[in-house]
């Protein structure tokens, strides 16, 4: 055989059901392919804990004689074109004519489609994405040339907790969600490695040995994706469902919709044709917990005893009547549906102590954590001026190649040329001539009609947040205050996949209480440990501060910092305090670190020291209440 006629093997697929354990992300899996408008599934976990392979297997089982079933995996690095679709070469070249090759969301038309590491993906591509989640369509709008296709997919992302979290509007777009953890049983482990040893040495002949059971399986989701339309949802189930909704204080209405759809799936699977009390805790438990998080305090999972209290609350808001559980095994192949997981399992293994400047000092003082959480007010913009090189993220403008291309520019040097927009440009300036008319196949592309795309996109960066929190910053109303501002402001960073470092000073230095890290959660939970009280050592801080940028600008070194300190501008620890303090400022500004000063101070009478160190550091100065109302900027947004 040549080599032309010569066809790379289609590789074996690990099959679905030969997965030991992981129960309840199979059976998230299955509602989603049962129902897709439930939206999909969130894959939250650790490595190796068979995400991909369970999601990999689940393509053969939804497949059907029109094509679907098809999971099409979208990198992190993908380009825009390749996501949306882009305009065929071949055919402007040919015949002058603007026609498009389908990109990956169109190819997973009626099948899954599955993001690995979804919480690393650039913000132009999750725009695109939620467009297309929420239309089932998507549009290419490529050099004044519009088309829409069909992209109506079932929804799958995998992400590490630690990594950084999700923008909150794409979480929403997620259905259900799962939190997985590798099993602690000897023998569930002992099974585990044995069975994908077998695998690797005959993928071919372990296929084979669980085909059987994969044929019933697809079956069995077939026959459920057919007479899931016809499952009746009975309004004492839509009014329990409602009620646990509003006892788990869940935003807006998708979650109710959510939960109803998931429900019905489920009644679906064990062979039901009325949605029942257990449907809707097997729902309740899938769908509601990524959907109650207010702010980075918040534990997100539900426990058991939750659930037993929203199912509580349920059935008050569903009345005193109860039907007779139904007789169906709601057991799926492969084990339990949706069982017992681990209550709220979003555990974290805890980053280390890097020096002893992370060691608190005890001071006296209530603690930091103790006061109320965000008021649910969101800080604006927050963006360092010019134009960086970082890593994709939503806080400041930066040069991108994969950004969103905004229009065709005319060539420049040193930038890259943007084929389809010269060749649509030469095809023009054929098409006003005669002969170019006559002779399209003879198309050629002249200096004049180089072009290059002009894309916009976003970075993330080095947030670094200097807390005072010495005596004079505690009186009550004052700790809540910066308290609620806090988290608000840690919040927004995590929106906009920033690192973040928490300096705190008070009483007799400074500490960095929170590494430069991505993970929120982090963040929080040494925050809310911290003391409060004491003497305020604000050029301890500052320096400490400094250090933590430049240390951070040699492992990364295109990652822009913003420094912002919250504080009254009290400089009381040590001789010269207030002198030293204004010179650490003066260091600040001249390793060129963007600042921003919070000005805490409250009261009738104001000294204005955070003023005067603004001026120092060369940083804007805002109140609390202007930062949470007002946009912003330093430089051109």
């Amino acid at each position: 055989m040549s080599a032309t006629s010569e066809q790379t093997p289609v590789p074996v697929r690990y099959p679905f059901s030969a997965v030991v354990g992981q129960d309840r992300l199979k059976l998230a899996l299955i509602l989603s392919a049962i129902s897709p408008g439930i939206g999909g599934v969130l894959i939250r976990g650790e490595k190796g804990t068979a995400k991909s392979t369970i999601v990999r297997g689940l393509g053969p089982l939804i497949g059907g004689d029109d094509g679907s079933g098809r999971v099409v995996e979208l990198p992190i690095g993908a380009t825009e074109d390749r996501v949306i679709g882009s305009l065929d070469l071949t055919s402007v070249l040919r015949d002058g004519r603007a026609e498009f090759t389908p990109g990956l969301l169109a190819r997973a038309h009626r099948g899954v489609l599955y993001i690995d590491e979804v919480n690393l993906l650039a913000d132009h591509l999750v725009d695109v994405l939620l467009d297309a989640a929420a239309s089932g369509r998507v549009t290419i709008e490529r050099d004044g040339v519009s088309h829409t296709q069909a992209a109506d997919f079932v929804l799958v992302g995998t992400m590490n907790p630690e990594e950084g979290e999700l923008r909150p509007q794409l979480l929403d777009r997620f259905g259900l969600a799962v939190d997985v953890a590798a099993g602690k049983d000897l023998d569930e482990r002992v099974e585990v490695v044995r069975r994908r040893m077998a695998f690797d040495a005959d993928p071919a002949g372990f296929a084979a040995e669980h085909l059987a059971t994969e044929h019933e399986l697809a079956q069995r989701i077939d026959e459920a994706r057919r007479a899931v339309g016809g499952v009746e949802v009975p309004t004492r189930e839509l009014r329990r469902i409602a009620g646990i909704c509003a006892h788990l204080d869940v935003d807006g209405l998708r979650g109710d919709i959510v939960v109803a759809r998931t429900a019905a799936a489920h009644a679906a699977w064990r062979g039901a044709t009325t949605v029942s009390e257990e449907d809707v805790r097997a729902a309740v438990e899938l769908a509601l917990p990524h959907r109650r998080r207010r702010n980075p305090f918040d534990e997100s999972g539900l426990s058991t005893d939750q659930l037993d209290d929203a199912m509580s609350a349920g059935q008050d808001a569903a009345g005193p009547e109860s039907p007779e559980p139904p007789d169906d095994d709601p057991t799926p192949p492969g084990g339990p549906d949706g069982g017992a997981a681990a209550p709220g399992d979003t555990s974290e293994t805890s980053e280390a102590q890097s020096d002893s400047e992370t060691q608190s000092q005890p001071v006296p003082g209530p603690a930091f954590g103790a006061a109320p959480k965000a008021t649910g007010r969101r800080v604006r913009a927050l963006r360092v001026s010019g134009v960086g090189d970082g890593d994709p993220g939503r806080r400041s403008k930066a040069r991108s190649r994969r950004g969103h291309t905004t229009h065709a520019v005319d060539f420049e040097g040193g930038r890259p040329v943007h084929l389809f927009a010269t060749v649509l440009a030469a095809a023009g300036r054929a098409d006003a001539t005669a002969a170019g008319r006559a002779e399209r196949t003879a198309l050629r592309i002249a200096a004049s009609d180089l072009r290059t795309a002009e894309r916009v996109g976003q970075e993330a960066n080095l947030v670094v947040f200097v807390v005072d929190l010495s005596g004079s910053m505690t009186a009550r109303r004052r700790l809540t205050a910066v308290a609620e501002l806090c988290v608000e402001m840690l919040r927004d960073s995590y929106t906009r996949r920033d690192r973040v470092a928490v300096v705190v000073a008070r009483g007799g230095s400074a500490t960095l209480a929170v590494p430069p890290t991505k993970s929120v959660d982090i963040a929080v939970r040494r925050l809310a440990e911290i003391r409060t009280g004491g003497r305020t050592p604000l050029a301890e801080g500052l320096t400490l501060a400094g250090d933590v940028v430049e240390r951070c600008r040699r492992t990364e070194p295109n990652r822009r910092p913003l420094l912002v300190v919250l504080t009254d501008g009290r400089a009381t620890s040590g001789r010269d305090a207030p002198a030293r303090a204004r010179l650490a400022a003066s260091v600040i500004r001249r390793r060129g670190i963007e600042s921003v000063v919070v000005d805490c101070e409250q009261g009738m009478v104001r000294l204005g020291l955070a003023a005067d160190l603004a001026g120092h550091l060369g940083a804007e100065v805002l109140t609390m209440d202007e930062l949470s109302a007002t946009a912003l900027t330093r430089g051109a947004a």
